[in-house]
């Protein structure tokens, strides 16, 4: 099928590892088929790989562009109503056996997966699903060449600690959205640092873990004060952020 998108939807179609592991994590789903949410629908690709599993599929689409697409695009099944609305303002009046949204980014710090679902998850039956299911957060040491926050996309850096897990989140759970932790961070070789990178894996459901992709969560380079290290040192950095505010949010120091 031809999907209407906009161009920044264009390159998440683009992005088929992205698709296939959306598109394996909603074949295996294995619940009641009564109704399913897409939150945050975009083109509606997602509310496409739902059409043949649930009775009815309610997709949501703040953007109004982006929503005539995916109106465009799903108009020919009958199971799929496309709202136009804010998710936080959308009066829901039933409760669903899945809710879909893919609001994500590294951390979740700059979209608003975490506010979201906090507001819906109510509208999930007792034995409801979410996908993705959930997100483990890694931080690394780094050595950077670029002096504010970015993202890892054609930019060089050298890494000088093993992968930290310091943040695993259930979407099932209700979240604090403000994060802070304190992470010891072993030193690999000897060298300057003056950054972290932060590196978000996605869990889809239980069998299906996915790591950063073009389209999907690219790690995160945010700068710390420089520091000369050696080998098995151990590292303190205090992590701040508010997930759903953005970059701006996030604050970062030794201990």
């Amino acid at each position: 099928m031809k999907f209407k998108t906009t161009p920044y939807h264009l390159d998440l179609l683009k992005d088929e590892d992205r698709l296939s592991a959306f598109f394996e994590a909603i074949s295996e789903y294995d619940g009641n088929t009564d109704l399913a949410y897409d939150l945050g629908c975009g083109s509606g690709v997602l509310s496409y790989f739902l059409k043949d599993k649930f009775d009815e599929i309610i997709s949501i689409e703040i953007n109004k562009k982006t929503y005539d697409c995916a109106k465009d695009n799903l108009a020919v099944f009958d199971n799929i109503e496309v709202v136009n609305s804010d998710v936080l303002e959308y009066e829901f009046t039933k409760k669903a056996d899945l809710i879909v949204c893919e609001m994500l980014d590294t951390a979740l710090i700059d979209e608003e997966e975490v506010p979201i679902l906090n507001h819906v998850r109510k509208f999930l039956k007792k034995n409801g699903k979410i996908i993705p299911q959930g997100i483990i957060n890694t931080a690394e040491l780094v050595n950077l060449e670029r002096h504010n926050i970015h993202w890892d996309e054609g930019v060089n850096y050298e890494v000088f600690s093993k992968p930290l897990v310091f943040c695993e989140l259930d979407f099932l759970d209700e979240i604090n959205p403000e994060v802070e932790v304190d992470m010891s961070l072993k030193a690999t070789k000897e060298g300057l640092i003056n950054g972290l990178k932060i590196t978000s894996f996605t869990k889809l459901n239980d069998n299906l873990i996915v790591g950063p992709l073009p389209m999907l969560n690219p790690p995160l380079l945010i700068p710390l004060d420089e520091k000369e290290i050696k080998v098995n040192d151990l590292i303190n950095v205090n992590l701040k952020y508010i997930m759903g505010n953005g970059i701006e949010s996030i604050q970062t120091q030794y201990y």
